[in-house]
């Protein structure tokens, strides 16, 4: 690498906020992150954003950029209709980042 820093950044991570999906902890992804000289790291966590205060401590006390997002659950009709429509129609995942610039 000839940079001073990565040239790429990951937009879509979970940590342990995902219940029952990860176990990534903030500390081991930020020790990582500092190490590759990742300029900037996303959180995506699935369904909440329990995990976003602390993840934007941590990145802050690292000197890597914050990207806070969420992983949210679309529902072809109602999120309360859990049957199958039969049509191929199925609940989805869709990524969201928040790009923000504190004054």
């Amino acid at each position: 690498m000839t940079s001073e820093k990565a040239d790429f950044v990951h937009l879509h991570v979970h940590t342990a906020y995902s219940l029952l999906d990860s176990i990534l902890r903030l500390s081991d992804l930020f020790r990582k992150a500092k190490e590759y000289k990742m300029p900037a790291i996303a959180m995506t966590d699935h369904g909440n954003l329990f995990g976003a205060i602390e993840f934007y401590r941590q990145a802050e006390r690292t000197g890597i950029k914050p990207i806070i997002g969420c992983e949210l659950y679309i529902a072809p009709r109602s999120r309360f209709d859990k049957s199958s429509s039969g049509n191929g129609e199925s609940s989805r995942h869709l990524v969201v980042n928040v790009q923000y610039k504190i004054l």
